[in-house]
């Protein structure tokens, strides 16, 4: 890989990080308690990049819908929490202005929210005789509809048996303009920018892992299958200066989980399951 801008990024990101115990120690009588104050919602998706779809719905439809509802209930809950969207209309965001934003205002929390499908596969059916007499395959694309369960990822490396999520998730980016300007030389078939991107996030990488495994626990509670919490490269949270999670919330490829995602009851659900897990992550983490 040619540029080099990340590894700089990482080295001053390490070099902080080492700085910052012997500041916080110091100061520790005379600093205020820590607050979750900013969360920023996600809605996955949107506009032209449509991603995944069921046999009705579109995986950018369900995630709004979703946001727009978990924002409302965390500020009904919440009164001190503030809420930000990355979109709260069918609108096109680049990936590095998502995360961008979070960082900017100085996020306390990132939740992104995806629905999940099964990759389409090449099978074959059939043969045919070609004009020499030689068998043809005819091929056909299948897709498994009766996976279904819920997943959430924090960033960094993944199995290489997991990578469909990654390569689908981050495909988004060849959807912007000048995505390579924009993640200074990042390739998200590059498995090396790839790794460099992970290196970024490993700061907060305990918190992220706390906050996911609350969300998955309140899923199992209702009922969910539970899929886990696994670490991806997804490119959405590699360069998340706070805690960052990408839930999701159920298999649009299946069809009862598709009626489930896109009933109020199945939505109501997902956002209710959230919310607790936040206010879980908000108890255990304000300490005072």
């Amino acid at each position: 890989m040619k540029n080099i801008p990340l590894r700089r990024y990482i080295y001053a990101l390490v070099a902080a990080l080492l700085f910052v115990p012997l500041t916080s120690f110091t100061n520790n009588s005379k600093t205020a308690p820590y607050r979750i104050r900013t969360i920023v919602i996600d809605a996955g998706h949107g506009g032209h990049d449509g991603a995944t779809r069921g046999i009705y719905s579109k995986e950018k439809d369900i995630t709004l819908k979703v946001a727009l509802r978990l924002g409302k209930a965390i500020e009904e809950k919440l009164k001190d929490v503030k809420v930000v969207y990355t979109r709260s209309t069918d609108d096109f965001v680049n990936l590095y202005e998502r995360i961008g934003l979070a960082n900017r205002i100085k996020a306390d929390i990132f939740i992104s929210i995806h629905c999940n499908s099964m990759p389409f596969k090449r099978v074959v059916i059939g043969y045919t005789k070609g004009k020499k007499g030689r068998k043809i395959p005819i091929y056909k694309s299948i897709q498994s509809t009766s996976t279904r369960g819920t997943e959430t990822f924090v960033s960094g490396f993944g199995r290489l048996d997991e990578q469909d999520v990654v390569m689908r998730e981050n495909s988004s980016i060849l959807l912007e303009k000048n995505y390579k300007e924009n993640y200074e030389g990042y390739d998200p078939k590059d498995p090396e920018s790839i790794i460099m991107l992970s290196l970024m996030k490993n700061a907060f990488r305990e918190q992220s892992i706390k906050l996911a495994t609350f969300i998955q626990d309140e899923y199992i509670s209702a009922g969910r299958v539970d899929r886990g919490v696994k670490e991806q490269s997804l490119a959405v949270l590699a360069k998340a200066g706070m805690p960052a999670i990408l839930t999701e919330v159920g298999f649009v490829s299946n069809s009862t989980e598709e009626d489930y995602m896109n009933s109020e009851a199945g939505q109501d659900e997902i956002v209710n399951c959230i919310l607790k897990a936040i206010q879980t992550y908000k108890k255990s983490v304000e300490l005072e």
